[in-house]
């Protein structure tokens, strides 16, 4: 699957929606990205949404699109 993560990029702040930011990554469920993204990176996750259908055709088409993959 293909989920849509937001974060802050630091979480010793306090977070502040304009702020956000966003990224695409593939794993096989929202708990396997958020280890693989808490693994990583020192990210504060906000939301991390499941992406289908026409939803991912959407974001497909989004110049920003480009899968993240970590080491």
């Amino acid at each position: 699957m293909i989920y849509k993560v937001y974060y802050q990029e630091d979480k010793a702040r306090s977070p502040q929606r304009e702020k956000t930011m966003s990224l695409y990554m593939e794993a096989s469920s929202p708990v396997e990205a958020r280890k693989i993204i808490e693994d990583n990176t020192v990210y504060n996750i906000e939301l991390i949404q499941e992406l289908e259908g026409n939803h991912l055709d959407y974001e497909k088409e989004n110049a920003d699109f480009k899968l993240v993959e970590f080491d």
